[in-house]
């Protein structure tokens, strides 16, 4: 990917199961580190995230009451768009779904902005329904700043440019505003399965 730097990262390549790996990817074990700049540091005390934008009223988490919410521990299946896959990942977090229960909106998209300016765009059908989460645990342990840590958006079953690093609230939107990335070439949606890499895929 354009732009990203790139560490921790063998590239080895494996046989996979069949019909596990989407096109046009690779089965890695490392968990390559990608980022566009430096990563930011922040205090547990100073964090908090935040739902804004198009909603009636909006809301603030701590990190203590955000740890306090309802928690889900799940798998997933990893894709980047620069074509490596990582099986059988293991989170923690709190579901989209119960960040936005109660909440009355109108809005048709969110767009997750993050410490160091990043953004991204998804519609909200795809971070509702058990579709995404924040988490700040991977592999049992606490989500480490260069995979996004203290916490980090998660949309497993898009690019992974979409589960945005070091997240820190959505902007809840009544139109598509395309976010960093995409305003520079990359798919509106990222579904790796029909390759949606490029603005014109």
């Amino acid at each position: 990917m354009s732009g990203f730097s790139s560490r921790g990262f063998q590239g080895k390549r494996r046989e996979t199961e069949p019909g596990r790996l989407p096109p046009g990817q690779y089965e890695t074990r490392d968990f390559p580190v990608l980022s566009a700049g430096p990563t930011p540091r922040v205090s547990l005390a100073a964090w908090d995230f935040r739902l804004t934008g198009n909603v009636e009223l909006e809301r603030r988490w701590s990190w203590a009451e955000f740890r306090a919410l309802p928690r889900q521990k799940f798998t997933r299946d990893i894709h980047c768009v620069t074509t490596w896959s990582k099986f059988d990942t293991e989170w923690e977090g709190v579901s989209i779904d119960t960040l936005l229960e109660g909440v009355k909106s109108e809005a048709s998209h969110v767009v997750a902005f993050c410490d160091g300016g990043y953004t991204t765009n998804l519609p909200i059908d795809a971070v509702t329904g058990g579709k995404a989460w924040i988490v700040d645990t991977y592999a049992g342990q606490p989500l480490a700043p260069e995979h996004g840590g203290p916490a980090r958006l998660l949309v497993p079953h898009l690019y992974f440019w979409k589960s945005a690093k070091w997240v820190r609230g959505l902007r809840l939107a009544a139109e598509d505003e395309p976010g960093f990335w995409e305003r520079y070439g990359y798919h509106n949606y990222g579904d790796p399965w029909r390759e949606q890499r490029y603005s014109n895929d």
